[in-house]
């Protein structure tokens, strides 16, 4: 009999999650029934997204996640052992799973690895994967950003934002990030070519606009919601789009208890600004288009990637929390 080891929610997160509100346990797996597979997880993915859906699951059940996994047995022919699967999997070490199986989840169903060639394959949990489709369509569907205007992105120095101002960049725009260190500033500036780049926690946003972008914002990728953003959308000039990613501002706060932002609907209002929330799964259908334009641009070194990588399964609850101190650049990933 295998036997897997899992992380189940303990307690749910009260403010910024905790390592005990997630417990390690193990045990037995079934054996394989036709249409299954047994996958051994190779790279794991902590995600702010994880806070956001952390308390809609019962106490006891595992905590969510997607995987690159390796196939060590087989009942589908689909998908045959020693080929690697992206996953929702789950914390967990090993999994027995029916890749074709219908579902009611949101999230992208499992496929097979592509081919990255020499690329690492926990790049199909970053770059080429949900962050990266994230950013492609995310802000290209929703922001059509032009050759020449001005972009700018909250998170810059994350998983999906500094992928973000790549792509502004290929597409001929100017790039002003924000970020939260020093640290992440210079990697904007010097490795992601970004034309600007500050540090939120040193610099007034309204005064470095003024610096960066004395014209106004045409485009606004938005990671992190509160009082910046509210800025920021001072600052766009009449017609401009704002892409809402997410609001890790606000993610360990009580919802009872929000921050509150200045208004922001007269400049909406008066300066005719589209805005804009996503899920990235909107665009299932067209899964594999991102990931092989993103794919393409990496090849190419037109995109640069880079991963925070924390070592040991047991690991996984301090990368997550991680991801709300700052810790990361890029994306964050966990080796099995």
């Amino acid at each position: 009999m295998v036997k897997t080891k899992k992380f189940v929610v303990a307690k749910h997160f009260e403010g910024e999650p905790k390592e005990n509100d997630l417990q390690l346990v193990e045990e037995e797996l079934p054996s394989l029934k036709d249409g299954e597979i047994l996958c051994e997880a190779v790279w794991l993915s902590v995600d702010p997204y994880m806070r956001v859906f952390a308390p809609t699951l019962p106490k006891g059940s595992i905590m969510i996640g997607t995987q690159v996994a390796k196939i060590i047995e087989s009942r589908n022919k689909g998908f045959p052992v020693g080929k690697y699967v992206v996953g929702h999997l789950g914390w967990q070490t090993i999994s027995v799973h029916n890749p074709q199986q219908p579902t009611t989840s949101p999230m992208a169903p499992t496929y097979l690895l592509p081919d990255f060639g020499e690329l690492p394959l926990s790049l199909a949990l970053g770059a080429l994967g949900m962050p990266g489709n994230t950013a492609y369509f995310g802000f290209l569907e929703i922001c059509q950003p032009k050759a020449g205007e001005v972009v700018v992105v909250s998170g810059a120095a994350g998983a999906v934002g500094s992928l973000v101002g790549q792509i502004a960049r290929i597409k001929g725009c100017k790039v002003i990030g924000f970020a939260g260190s020093d640290d992440k500033v210079r990697w904007l500036k010097d490795d992601l070519h970004f034309d600007a780049a500050y540090n939120y926690k040193k610099t007034d946003v309204d005064t470095a606009l003024k610096e960066a972008a004395p014209n106004g914002v045409d485009c606004y990728f938005d990671n992190v919601g509160g009082v910046m953003s509210s800025t920021i959308l001072s600052h766009m000039k009449p017609k401009g789009r704002i892409s809402v990613c997410g609001s890790i501002s606000s993610y360990n706060a009580d919802a009872k208890q929000l921050a509150v932002a200045p208004v922001v609907q007269p400049y909406l209002v008066f300066k005719e600004l589209k805005m804009e929330g996503f899920v990235v799964h909107r665009w299932l259908d067209r899964w594999m288009e991102g990931i092989h334009q993103m794919k393409d641009w990496v090849k190419d070194q037109q995109l640069v990637y880079r991963e925070t990588i924390t070592e040991g399964f047991e690991n996984m609850p301090k990368a997550f929390i991680g991801l709300f101190r700052g810790e990361n650049i890029g994306k964050a990933v966990v080796k099995a």
